[in-house]
């Protein structure tokens, strides 16, 4: 009878485990082992961009222009001497420069949207920060390469191609610098 038992467990026990078939808790496609390189490589990774960028622009004209017209007549009669002259002038001088600067230092972190084929990346992003009743909004986008990912998982933004960054401010430091309704209607009429 334990001959019995014995074979009647086995036969059991050879059923529950044939029935729990195992899976692996590994994936292959998400695996990333403690000493992976973290840095962003698939759609939906996160990447910090490193925004340094400055500009500046000058122009300057300078016009002189000078322009002296004259017409002398006579008549002579008899009786009558008569002289007269008319003379024009014209002088214009004109100046102008301009001169414009900008510099914007800010970290945004972006997502990776799709990877091409060359495994460049297509990220974009936006961060709105409110300051003081100010609002500032950063919008970035563009092309990384995966070499200009830094251990970090950073890039710096003069290393992403075809970016297009935005930095808008808007709230009362904003609105003080804009022109007033006097000036814009002037210099609309050319009087400014």
């Amino acid at each position: 009878m334990s001959i019995e038992r014995s074979s009647l467990l086995a036969v059991a026990l050879w059923g529950v485990a044939a029935a729990a078939s195992a899976q692996s808790l590994y994936d292959e496609g998400s695996f990333q082992s403690l000493t992976a390189d973290r840095r962003a490589l698939r759609p939906g990774d996160s990447l910090t961009v490193l925004v340094m960028e400055s500009s500046s622009a000058s122009a300057t004209a300078n016009t002189t222009t000078q322009k002296t017209g004259g017409i002398t007549a006579g008549l002579t009669a008899n009786t009558i001497s008569k002289t007269g002259a008319l003379s024009l002038g014209e002088d214009f001088g004109g100046k102008g420069t301009v001169q414009r600067t900008g510099r914007v230092a800010a970290q945004i972190t972006v997502t990776v949207h799709s990877v091409a084929p060359n495994q460049e990346m297509y990220v974009s992003g936006k961060q709105e920060i409110l300051v003081n009743g100010e609002k500032q909004l950063i919008e970035l986008r563009g092309r990384v390469r995966p070499i200009d990912v830094s251990e970090a998982n950073t890039v710096v933004s003069n290393r992403i191609a075809d970016a297009h960054i935005t930095y808008v401010g808007d709230g009362i430091l904003a609105e003080k610098q804009k022109q007033g309704i006097l000036s814009h209607i002037l210099g609309w009429l050319g009087l400014l």
